[in-house]
């Protein structure tokens, strides 16, 4: 392994040969997606197994360990749960998944659940999922920081890119990976909200647009989307709180400052959903209610061509009976009369029904 850069703040300690080599094959390795130390800010020990960074870091007491694990088993995890002393119910979750946004703390140990979402882009007037969501858990203990991530969007290269870019902000502690993480979580539900606020304002232009063609079933459809949405955001507001306003947690002063600008951002998307999720509820009302009043004028045109229709059936109902005796059977002007009569009865009532708006 290469020397390490030297830094003003911190080297490590001893001769270079005495540092941890990279980390050979192991199962699992291909869920480990990085695993670095970080130590005044400034990334020094990569390439290296958790157990070896975790050791660095607690023999010379200082720095710490961002470890990022993508699916990982359970051997894997109850592995690493072993390593840094992670509370085997916490474990069990970040295996599972499929958890509620939520916040636990194991001594000086916190656990955060985070939803994250992406959104598809799709045909306005079709059935379609459009909301994906996956999850990401965060074990933040005093050196260290293990990100757990399910889904295929959930990626955190971006994340950690951007914060190895900031060394004043690193140099925050573990606590500026669980800031950064919930961050860029809550800019993503701030960007899927914009994009299902386009698709909301779409549909109530389509359905309030005269003659316009109403699928009641893709309302439905963005409707459960909105709901799913908002399952996966709205219980992140209690968790996010605690974080921000609860000095008792193990977090520094000014990564609660911090988090407090990500609760806000987060109670503004949570009121915006749950003004999508009314507008929707509203907007299918109005969806049935303009196709009740279409059956309606429907039933009243289809009533008026049949009463148009029945006057003629009427008349050549009767002279149709075949009976000797008859009225004009013999008159040279019968047809026509009858034919002109049919024809002015009819015109009377199209006449009646176009001035009452049936027609």
């Amino acid at each position: 392994m290469s020397s390490l850069p030297p830094l003003p703040a911190f080297h490590w300690p001893g001769r270079a040969g005495d540092r941890p080599k990279p980390a050979e094959k192991r199962p699992g390795a291909n869920v480990v997606v990085d695993c670095a130390v970080y130590v005044d800010g400034h990334r020094l020990l990569e390439h290296c197994s958790y157990e070896e960074a975790l050791g660095e870091v607690r023999e010379h007491g200082k720095g710490f360990v961002w470890l990022g694990l993508l699916e990982p088993s359970i051997s894997l995890m109850t592995d690493v749960a072993r390593t840094f002393g992670l509370h085997s119910l916490a474990v069990e979750d970040a295996v599972q998944a499929h958890q509620r946004p939520k916040l636990e703390r194991y001594d000086d140990i916190l656990f955060l659940v985070l939803r994250t979402v992406q959104y598809h882009t799709h045909e306005l007037n079709t059935v379609s999922e459009i909301v994906d969501t996956g999850e990401i858990m965060i074990f933040l203990g005093p050196d260290f920081a293990i990100t757990v991530r399910h889904g295929d969007h959930s990626g955190l290269a971006g994340v950690r890119t951007d914060l190895e870019s900031q060394p004043e902000q690193l140099a925050l502690g573990p606590g500026a990976v669980l800031h950064a993480v919930a961050d860029r979580c809550v800019d993503s539900y701030v960007e899927v909200t914009a994009a299902i606020e386009e698709d909301v304002d779409a549909m109530e232009e389509a359905v309030f647009t005269p003659a316009s063609k109403i699928i009641i079933e893709a309302i439905y459809q963005l409707k459960r989307e909105v709901v799913e949405l908002r399952r996966a955001v709205k219980p992140l507001a209690l968790p996010l709180q605690l974080l921000s306003h609860d000095p008792k947690l193990p977090l520094p002063v000014e990564i609660r400052r911090y988090l407090r600008d990500v609760a806000d951002h987060h109670t503004a998307v949570t009121e915006q959903i749950m003004d999508f999720n009314e507008s929707l509820s509203a907007l299918i009302n109005a969806a049935l209610a303009k196709v009740s009043v279409q059956q309606n004028t429907d039933m009243r045109k289809i009533s008026a061509y049949a009463a148009m229709a029945a006057v003629p059936t009427m008349i050549a109902g009767v002279y149709g009976m075949n009976f000797i005796h008859m009225p004009e059977l013999n008159w040279t002007f019968g047809y026509p009369a009858a034919v002109a009569l049919m024809v002015g009865l009819c015109g009377l009532l199209y006449v009646n029904f176009h001035r009452n708006d049936w027609l």
